[in-house]
């Protein structure tokens, strides 16, 4: 069960890693001159699965420090 939980923790740490760098960026940048910004936004339902997806990972994450940091699992 140790073993499982280390696994699963590291795994789930390089997979918010890449889904952390797959969220875009919230300013506009230079695209923010003349509204150019706004042709990009109809990715707004990937995003929202992007970000349900990054926060079920994360909670995994956080259950498997908190199991192994505190040595409820042995």
């Amino acid at each position: 069960m140790l073993g499982f939980l280390w696994v699963l923790m590291v795994l789930s740490a390089l997979l918010l890693i890449v889904l952390i760098l797959m969220h875009s960026p919230k300013g506009d940048g230079i695209a923010g001159i003349g509204n150019a910004a706004q042709m990009f936004t109809s990715q707004k339902s990937a995003e929202k699965g992007l970000n349900k997806l990054t926060a079920i990972v994360a909670l995994v994450f956080v259950v498997c420090v908190f199991l192994l940091g505190f040595g409820i699992v042995h």
